[in-house]
């Protein structure tokens, strides 16, 4: 396909899954269950964190988690005792233990309690500065489990960070679809880079618009590049295109 035939494809992809009927099976439903910007900053977190295996799994899995938090988690992460820790001693998904879990309540306890916002731990010049600055906070604390380090990744071990792009998608841009929470402003959405998933990838290299072999996050910076040629202000928006089509689409 032509650039120009491949922009006019995205262009009608983004504008048909960017709706609210996407939310329904996507784990962004999560964080859309709550008003408060703590609430959906934490739930989104968990969510995106989560993120990897089935749909249904991981929402179900995401369920379980905010029930477990009372469905108030910037509360609990604030307010709870070490006895209450002893209802998610079973939680797992996936490689994610309670390990793991109860190390992402010692994280943001400590982070919440200095600060309002999960935002300001992202902002920085780049993206991929922003995720080496969040990854370099989250292990700061002392005695962190070094089996968690698997789940916050960082470009600095060239990973892709899909999930994590992920997450600040969806706090990040803002539009009038209802999808994306917009609620961060410090971080343009022209500075966003594209979640590189296995559909995401396979549909972008049917379109030409990735040649690198492996997916790292070179590949997702090729990806963001090309896409910023279509839309430099909102580039992302046709990570909407690129999971519809491979998803729903088979494309």
């Amino acid at each position: 396909m032509k650039p120009n035939d491949v922009k006019a494809l995205l262009d009608l992809k983004s504008d048909q899954f960017n709706r609210p009927d996407f939310i329904k099976n996507d784990p962004i439903q999560i964080p859309h269950r709550f008003r408060k910007k703590q609430d959906i900053e934490i739930a989104g977190l968990f969510a995106a964190t989560l993120a990897w295996g089935q749909r249904k799994t991981i929402i179900n899995n995401c369920d379980r988690l905010m029930e477990l938090m009372g469905n108030a988690p910037h509360d609990f992460i604030l307010n709870h005792a070490k006895a209450d820790l002893r209802s998610f001693s079973n939680f797992k998904h996936r490689t994610f233990n309670p390990t793991d879990l109860f190390y992402f309540f010692e994280f943001l306890s400590w982070y919440y309690k200095k600060y309002s916002s999960l935002e300001d731990a992202f902002v920085a010049d780049t993206i991929e500065a922003g995720l080496v600055n969040f990854h370099d906070l989250f292990f700061s604390l002392p005695g962190y489990p070094k089996r968690t380090i698997k789940h916050i990744s960082t470009p600095e071990r060239k990973s892709a960070c899909k999930r994590l792009n992920m997450y600040l998608r969806w706090m990040v841009r803002d539009d009038d679809r209802g999808v994306d929470f917009g609620i961060w402003k410090k971080i343009k959405p022209s500075l966003l880079i594209c979640p590189c998933d296995v559909h995401v990838d396979r549909v972008a290299r049917k379109l030409k618009l990735i040649k690198r072999k492996q997916v790292d996050w070179q590949t997702a910076l090729e990806l963001t590049n090309n896409l910023r040629k279509f839309d430099p202000v909102d580039p992302v928006k046709y990570d909407f295109a690129l999971f519809g089509l491979g998803v729903d689409e088979k494309f």
